[in-house]
């Protein structure tokens, strides 16, 4: 962790809501002891399946949920009961936008920068995201990327210290995201903490400096990327997978240190720290088993396998 104080600490963060029916008056345990840090210059990504507690989590830190028991302190504050003075330090990007649809993009951020004192210049942010394609067009009229990009500039017109972004990616096409993903970048470069969750496991792997990951409330694993696609020893872990005859007799015994396994018909799955002798066992088990693949990868181990593990999926 860098040397520099925490931008967010969220501690043993307890919410329910409810109840589920005017019948049985039970409250639902949305999150159940989450905890996170997030420190300045760097992306912290919330990671999770959908009702894993990602949105919660960000709407209690941001202020917008009070929380029933743990600890928040958004910059040294508690965000549910703090004043505009806190608020005017963070930027926030909502999953669903927020955005007044009656509204026209340039004037919305000309009226959001007019209530800062030191703004972000317009004219830059909406250039750099592409607003100016569609300044003028009302905001119900735009689609979903377009709608994205412009409450992301919303966000940062204000010249945050901490900017929360709930799925900033979704509904972008390719260009537009390589156009957030930079900006991001630079932000982060500029020395904001910024906090952010998606569904998108590559967008975090590319993005985060550091990764947490949410299942059922609870804050089940974290760290960088690297410490969580390596193995126990810290070497890098890797996933092979070759195509061949459905229903192999898979030999466990042959190779104890690795998970081989059928994901599913056809496609096989090795896990593990290869080395070059490890490759040629395998080779080997090919040839005596007179198996040819028709395709062979190797590729380190990615997010997507650490949460699909979690999660009790198959890797596919």
């Amino acid at each position: 962790m860098p040397n520099s104080s925490p931008a967010l600490v969220v501690t043993a963060l307890i919410k329910d809501f409810g109840p589920v029916s005017s019948l049985d008056g039970k409250m639902v345990r949305v999150l159940d002891g989450v905890h996170l840090r997030a420190y300045p210059g760097q992306v912290t990504a919330l990671l999770g399946a959908n009702g894993a507690g990602k949105t919660t989590t960000l709407e209690c830190a941001q202020g917008l949920q009070r929380a029933d028991s743990g600890t928040v302190r958004l910059l040294g504050e508690n965000p549910f009961n703090a004043g505009a003075e806190l608020r005017s330090r963070v930027g926030v990007m909502l999953q669903d936008g927020g955005l007044p649809p009656s509204a026209r993009p340039l004037a919305l951020l000309n009226h959001v920068a007019a209530m800062y004192a030191s703004p972000r210049p317009v004219a830059e942010l909406a250039s750099r995201l592409g607003i100016n394609s569609y300044a003028t067009t009302a905001i119900r009229r735009l689609s979903g990327g377009q709608k994205q990009r412009l409450a992301l500039a919303s966000a940062l017109i204000g010249n945050p210290e901490v900017l929360f972004l709930d799925e900033p990616s979704a509904g972008l096409d390719p260009q537009s995201r390589t156009i957030v993903f930079d900006l991001i970048r630079e932000l982060r470069a500029e020395g904001l903490a910024i906090i952010l969750t998606t569904h998108l496991l590559d967008d975090a792997q590319k993005l985060a400096d550091y990764v947490y990951i949410l299942d059922a409330g609870r804050t089940v694993t974290h760290g960088t990327v690297a410490a969580l696609t390596a193995d126990d020893a810290g070497d890098t872990y890797r996933d092979l997978r070759f195509h061949a005859a459905p229903s192999l007799d898979l030999p466990a015994a042959a190779f104890p240190d690795f998970a081989l396994r059928e994901a599913e018909p056809g496609h096989y799955s090795v896990a593990g720290c290869f080395t070059p002798a490890d490759l040629s066992a395998l080779a080997r088990w090919w040839e005596e088993a007179g198996i040819l693949p028709t395709s062979i990868t190797m590729e380190p181990r990615s997010l997507e396998d650490v949460f699909l593990d979690i999660s009790g999926r198959e890797i596919r």
